[in-house]
């Protein structure tokens, strides 16, 4: 398949969202959960400081239908690059479209000047922390704020009664 990645557009805006509740909805089946957090609005997500990518499905014959599959957003604040959400259409999962855009993103993040990027994520889902650590994160600690607030926000949203989260630092 033929993908590749490059910054979003408004245009992505939709699809993005669209890509983030299918997602969403493995976590869901996964936990059995009945309350989930609903996706992120695309305004908010743009608006936010950082950026956002998305792989594009060019086509082929495997793949007739060229598109977005998948986004990843990174946060910038206060001077800290934080993955905020990595999302791939389940149907265009295992295919690596989720550790190419890691790896743009991370590469993006390197290019603004930032040092390393955090993230949170669950401990025992096979494509989060796991998949996470293949791409060379690992495991730290919140020290900042900023960190220390994004588990207070998790806990309000009941994230935590799925499994247990981690933060988890990538060195650029």
């Amino acid at each position: 398949m033929d993908i590749s990645v490059r910054s979003a557009t408004p245009e992505d805006d939709e699809v993005t969202e669209q890509i983030e509740v299918a997602a969403d909805a493995l976590l869901i089946d996964r936990f059995r959960a009945v309350d989930w957090p609903p996706p992120t609005s695309p305004h908010e997500r743009t608006s936010a400081p950082g950026f956002v990518l998305v792989a594009e499905s060019l086509g082929d014959e495997d793949d007739a239908v060229p598109g977005v599959v998948g986004f990843v957003h990174v946060m910038e604040i206060d001077g800290h690059a934080h993955l905020e959400q990595l999302s791939v259409l389940p149907a265009y999962g295992r295919r690596g479209i989720g550790r190419r855009l890691v790896e743009a993103a991370l590469a993006e993040a390197r290019r603004r000047g930032h040092s390393e990027i955090t993230l949170r994520t669950y401990v025992d889902v096979p494509w989060n922390a796991p998949f996470y650590a293949s791409c060379g994160f690992v495991e730290s600690e919140p020290e900042t704020p900023l960190l220390r607030g994004l588990v207070h926000v998790e806990t309000a949203l009941g994230l935590f009664a799925h499994g247990p989260r981690v933060q988890m630092t990538a060195t650029l």
